[in-house]
């Protein structure tokens, strides 16, 4: 009679148990996709029209992805389409808008509590597998390349997160990097100064390639600290700090990591040259009698790429 007992409990705890992962089973296969989401919130409706058009319905409907997507609201398309002189999502070509919705998602679940102050590749591509990147800082709330910021977060559905953002997210270019992150705050004090003969904001807002090797805050103050005549970026004199600024970009190339070839010289924007090398367990690049390890790679923007380094290259 006890062993009948026992094996009825152990039964019913089996059956109970089992009903419990159907029903959480359930609640996951009930759970709206992306998508589904937005079609349920009309809020979203402009968001939903462009991911038909742009022919994406079935890339965030998919239930075995991950996507962490920031979602435009219907006042922030409206924005972006009166901004860019478009009457319709119609007037967007195709490919623009693509290119600008897969910029709103990421490929991986990142919920606001996981977002770090940092880059994350993006599903828009630069070129076939050069993933487009953009600039996430979480220091007060969710900020996105400096400009767009998280008003809603982590609503959790099948495949994946979204985030509702207050603007359409415009793919960066390599200035905007700079200034999105404060850690290239002092870069763009010395591209910004206003006495230089170079407009290098208007230079590296333009088409390109450029492939830019940006120095660290930490990086210009030890510039500073090397020489006594120097408290502040502006006592360097405008021609040595043209020349030096000038020397941490290549025009004409949009060069990857995996594009470096150890050895090979590199020519910069001033006409210099200086090369790489590849055989430790980072990259360093050698200027001379100077030298400056590469710390962060592949920051893809529109117009080229952003490494940035720990040391300031001499010409």
């Amino acid at each position: 009679m006890k062993v009948h007992s026992y094996a009825l409990s152990i039964l019913m705890m089996f059956a109970l148990s089992f009903t419990f992962l159907s029903c959480d089973d359930d609640d996951v296969m009930d759970d709206p996709t992306i998508v589904e989401f937005a079609q349920d919130n009309a809020n979203f409706s402009i968001l939903v029209d462009a991911l038909t058009t742009a022919g994406l319905v079935d890339a965030l409907n998919d239930r075995t992805s991950s996507l962490t997507v920031f979602a435009p609201t219907n006042a922030a398309f409206e924005a972006f389409l009166a901004a860019n002189n478009f009457a319709s999502l119609n007037d967007v070509p195709v490919a623009l808008l693509q290119t600008v919705l897969l910029y709103h998602v990421l490929p991986t679940e990142e919920t606001s509590s996981k977002l770090t102050s940092t880059f994350y590749n993006t599903l828009a591509e630069y070129a076939t597998d050069e993933p487009l990147t953009l600039y996430v800082n979480t220091s007060g709330g969710v900020k996105i390349n400096g400009a767009v910021d998280v008003t809603a977060a982590d609503e959790e559905v099948a495949n994946g997160v979204i985030h509702t953002v207050n603007a359409v997210i415009a793919p960066a270019n390599v200035v905007t990097f700079a200034t999105a992150d404060p850690t290239f705050s002092n870069l763009v004090a010395a591209l910004t100064r206003t006495d230089l003969t170079a407009d290098f904001v208007s230079i590296l807002s333009g088409d390109g390639p450029f492939t830019v090797f940006a120095p660290t805050n930490a990086a210009f103050e030890a510039l500073l600290a090397s020489n006594a005549d120097w408290n502040t970026l502006a006592d360097i004199p405008v021609a040595t700090l043209e020349a030096v600024l000038k020397y941490h970009v290549v025009a004409g190339a949009n060069v990857r990591a995996a594009d470096i070839v150890s050895g090979n010289d590199v020519t910069t924007f001033e006409g210099s040259t200086f090369s790489i090398d590849l055989s430790g367990s980072a990259p360093v690049i050698i200027a001379g009698s100077n030298t400056s390890t590469i710390i962060a790679t592949d920051v893809q923007g529109t117009n080229g790429v952003v490494h940035a380094i720990d040391t300031v290259l001499l010409p």
